[in-house]
């Protein structure tokens, strides 16, 4: 269930992430001069979620450089990022409009399946991911985040998606396979899709997201079972359910230096108390993990699942700025928070 939680609250959160400590550095993690940036991952405006339709990616570098935002990460499907629309022309073109504005594209976002039990769906999916690499490596980004499955998402012409249309698909065609099996076909394409990666010298980034994905840990065994060292970890802290600001702290050092990038969502209003946040992530766990770890790359905001409807309709762009502005804001000040932590006990 979703929380708010108020500046009040955030500090007995600090707290406790303090507590933690030990059991991080437990885990072997020492303060080694991490770096946490603010990004914003296109997703948020894809218009997929809300009403309207999608923002182009120059607007959405636009509302990234308004809102405080250091870097972006590129959505690797249409209308933002798929590589049939992002010929080595465009995408340089794009980096530079970016860089002009200061704002880094950092990452670009696979929505891939490699799990398939039908050979050619797999096939089509590692042309997909091959030619997003390709197209990282055009943008100037340094990762490319990859799913072992994911389903997919249904667009609905009143505004907004819905999951379970497309979960429903995937878990009828995974249901006369064993785990094993759906984790061997996803190992395969990894496999190839980390060769390919190295040729473009891109770093694959696999995020910890269900359905295949249990855990974190489901993530450091296939890495290690894959072996290459083009394949690192998106370790998202939102995505751990089961644990707590410790656990997270824990988790954070056991992804250590195989971290490549991260996300946070939620939403946010701001009052007399400052920023109330709903979605009870554990956002200054992670970032202190990280920063004692000594991750050096993007901390990325993405709205990415249903939001309200008002009067029958689903929100609009408005409500996205909203979240987006705050969400920065939000953000900077967790950094802030860790790093006087980190400090004071130093």
């Amino acid at each position: 269930m979703a929380s708010l939680m108020s500046r009040r609250e955030f500090t007995r959160t600090a707290a406790l992430a303090t507590a933690a400590l030990g059991a991080a550095e437990a885990a072997g993690g020492r303060a080694t001069g991490g770096e946490v940036k603010v990004g914003l991952y296109s997703i948020t405006y894809l218009g997929v979620w809300y009403s309207g339709g999608a923002l182009t990616l120059e607007q959405v570098i636009q509302r990234a450089k308004e809102y405080g935002y250091q870097g972006m990460e590129v959505d690797g499907k249409r209308p933002h990022g798929n590589p049939l629309d992002m010929p080595k022309a465009r995408c340089q073109e794009l980096r530079k409009m970016a860089g002009d504005q200061g704002v880094e594209i950092y990452a670009v976002a696979a929505n891939n399946d490699f799990s398939s039990p039908i050979p050619e769906h797999r096939e089509c999916q590692l042309v997909y991911v091959r030619d997003l690499i390709r197209m990282t490596a055009d943008l100037g980004a340094r990762a490319l985040r990859v799913f072992l499955a994911w389903p997919g998402v249904t667009m609905l012409p009143q505004g907004g998606s819905r999951y379970d249309i497309a979960q429903s698909v995937w878990r009828e065609a995974h249901e006369q396979f064993s785990e094993d099996e759906t984790w061997a076909w996803c190992r395969e394409g990894l496999v190839e899709a980390s060769r390919l990666a190295g040729e473009f010298g891109v770093t694959l980034a696999l995020q910890n997201h269900a359905p295949v994905v249990k855990t974190y840990r489901d993530c450091l065994r296939m890495v290690r079972e894959v072996g290459s060292p083009h394949l690192k970890v998106c370790f998202d802290a939102r995505l751990e359910h089961e644990e707590d600001e410790a656990g997270i702290r824990r988790a954070t050092h056991e992804v250590g230096a195989l971290q490549a990038l991260s996300h946070f969502g939620g939403e946010y209003d701001k009052g007399a108390e400052g920023i109330k946040v709903t979605g009870g992530e554990h956002c200054l766990a992670e970032v202190l993990g990280m920063l004692e770890t000594g991750y050096r790359g993007y901390f990325g905001y993405e709205l990415c699942h249903p939001l309200p409807v008002i009067d029958g309709k689903t929100v609009g762009v408005d409500y996205v700025d909203k979240n987006a502005r705050l969400a920065a804001e939000y953000m900077r000040g967790v950094i802030t928070d860790a790093k006087k932590q980190l400090a004071a006990k130093a």
